[in-house]
């Protein structure tokens, strides 16, 4: 009983390390495998990118059965407009791990400029808020244990905005983005351990290789977190008859070191933030679209004896309206 308090204990104070030190950060913002199927998520000037007004919902379940686990829904909408100079969005999200969430709405435009018969430049701008809630008085300490910094709840409305550039055609994208550029002050504390939004820089490409039944589509993202560190995910899909592909996809994760420390899990093992993903995704009409991806952790977390078999689920649903001959006819991959 002693030690699964500890260990419950341990967790929070984990968690914690990970959102109140200025110094010590990973991925802050929402994590997606199938981000190449979610872009507005990550880059504004995705916004139009389809050509027709485009609704994606993605949910993930991440380390699923550990308490505490990140939980993350989102809901976008774009479309272009202004005879497809201007692309328009709305992404809508939910974003909780442990005791935090992250509520918000942000709301994207795109200038889109062509740079080719088919190649278009755009330059994108996001703006919103997010309500960022800590319920730390909710936090199970357990019988006899107590600490002044769970005795009460944090919450704040966190206004911002973000820019992106995508470059775009129907076989190939490029892109580069800052979601969110205020790094706003968590927490009230006027000391070194103010927690703060960090700043994450995206870099994103893909290509379509391939004119037959059979296609083969790679893509790659970077995540930078500024004083944290680098993410690598790289996708590799196959997609038959444009209508269902198979996909692989590896991440790596380097956190960044506090005090000549690397962060550590509650048993002491280094998380390294590995994972490998399976996925697929089936174009189950001209308009519907199904994805759904499965990630096996390959970081110490799934070494560990406390946590085997953690699986992370992840699901996305599209559906693009008023959908012609002329786009079925050059369909978007990305």
């Amino acid at each position: 009983m002693i030690n699964l308090i500890k260990q419950k204990y341990a967790f929070l104070l984990l968690l914690i390390a990970l959102i109140s030190s200025s110094k010590t950060w990973a991925q802050q913002d929402k994590l997606f495998s199938q981000y190449m199927f979610n872009m507005m998520a990550l880059n504004p000037a995705y916004a139009g990118s389809r050509d027709v007004l485009s609704a994606t919902a993605l949910y993930r379940n991440q380390w699923g059965g550990m308490t505490g686990a990140p939980q993350t829904a989102t809901f976008s909408i774009d479309m272009p407009v202004n005879r497809e100079r201007v692309g328009l969005g709305l992404q809508l999200f939910n974003d909780q791990i442990g005791l935090e969430n992250w509520t918000g709405a942000m709301l994207s435009y795109a200038f889109r400029i062509k740079v080719g018969e088919r190649t278009t430049l755009a330059l994108g701008l996001q703006g919103g808020a997010m309500n960022f809630r800590w319920d730390l008085a909710k936090a199970d300490l357990g019988n006899n244990l107590s600490d002044p910094a769970f005795a009460s709840n944090i919450s704040k409305i966190l206004p911002n905005f973000g820019t992106g550039i995508y470059l775009s055609n129907d076989r190939s994208y490029l892109g580069v983005s800052v979601p969110y550029l205020i790094e706003n002050n968590l927490n009230d504390y006027d000391n070194d351990q103010r927690a703060k939004v960090r700043r994450h820089l995206y870099a994103m490409g893909g290509f379509v290789v391939g004119r037959n039944s059979v296609k083969l589509k790679p893509s790659m993202m970077v995540r930078y977190v500024n004083g944290a560190g680098l993410s690598l995910d790289g996708n590799m899909n196959l997609w038959f008859n444009d209508r269902i592909a198979f996909g692989v996809s590896y991440r790596h994760n380097r956190f960044s070191t506090y005090a000549g420390k690397i962060q550590q899990l509650p048993d002491g093992s280094i998380m390294k933030g590995d994972a490998l993903v399976g996925m697929i995704e089936l174009q189950l009409s001209d308009q519907f679209r199904l994805g759904y991806s499965y990630d096996w952790t390959r970081n110490n977390l799934n070494q560990s004896r406390k946590f085997l078999n953690i699986p992370t689920h992840e699901i996305m649903l599209r559906y693009e309206f008023g959908f012609s001959k002329s786009k079925i006819l050059t369909p978007r991959y990305f």
